[in-house]
């Protein structure tokens, strides 16, 4: 029988807002040292962290830990996944070389004889025009180049002021989650697959849809809610 596989999302690491669980980051690396020997993938959908960024000489240090506990986990025999979020799309080669993680935009896997797409989500409701366009902006290589002139601490301070404006101004956006399903479907279409992983909107969920099955995680924030995965169907639990 195949070992579960675990997906999480969005669980904005290196800021701890009002209402966020203050210990989630060493709640997060004690799950994953509990999941060595018991499950095939980890899958982490985007938005590990409120912000990364990549210098040549440069990681941020308040992460060892889960860095060990990601690094552990591969060499246990798990595949593990990362996906680029809206706060964390600067990935370079840290984790696929370093730790052994590897890092994709979409991702299609096999996972227990179903085809399983994984993607952040962000900019794949129609609604989000005005976010894909700020994107594009952020995303520009001049634009990438400028910013790793800053100091990393500058650059961390200067992004998380970034991170806490817009945080401020999406908490009154409604999640038209029929935007996120419609999208899912035809997406699972076009790449012939039967279940669907999403994060971004922070609604932990599993939905049916025509063409089979769309869940999402939610966050790992407040609840710390994770989707597991066993003889192809999806399952949402909470780490307490």
């Amino acid at each position: 029988m195949d070992l579960p596989a675990v997906f999480i999302s969005d669980a904005h690491l290196g800021v701890n807002p009002p209402g966020r669980d203050p210990d989630r980051e060493e709640k997060l690396v004690r799950f994953l040292e509990q999941l060595r020997g018991k499950v095939s993938h980890l899958v982490i959908v985007g938005d590990l962290f409120e912000f990364w960024y990549e210098y040549n000489d440069y990681v941020n240090r308040n992460h060892f830990g889960l860095y060990f506990a990601l690094k552990e986990l591969v060499k246990s025999g798990a595949e593990v996944h990362l996906l680029q979020g809206n706060h964390d799309f600067a990935y370079g080669d840290f984790f696929p070389k370093t730790l052994g993680v590897q890092v994709h935009k979409q991702v299609v896997l096999e996972i227990q004889n179903k085809k399983v797409l994984c993607r952040h989500g962000d900019g794949v409701a129609k609604s989000d025009f005005g976010y894909r366009l700020f994107r594009r902006i952020l995303d520009f290589p001049m634009n990438r180049w400028l910013f790793k002139q800053l100091h990393p601490d500058w650059g961390m301070g200067l992004a998380r002021f970034v991170g806490s404006s817009s945080r401020k101004a999406g908490e009154s956006r409604v999640i038209k989650m029929n935007e996120y399903l419609s999208w899912a479907e035809n997406a699972m279409a076009s790449n012939e697959c039967d279940r669907c992983v999403l994060g971004h909107h922070h609604v932990a969920g599993v939905w049916p849809v025509s063409n089979g099955v769309v869940a999402s995680a939610g966050e790992w924030m407040k609840k710390l809610t994770y989707i597991q995965m066993e003889a192809g169907e999806f399952f949402l639990k909470e780490f307490v």
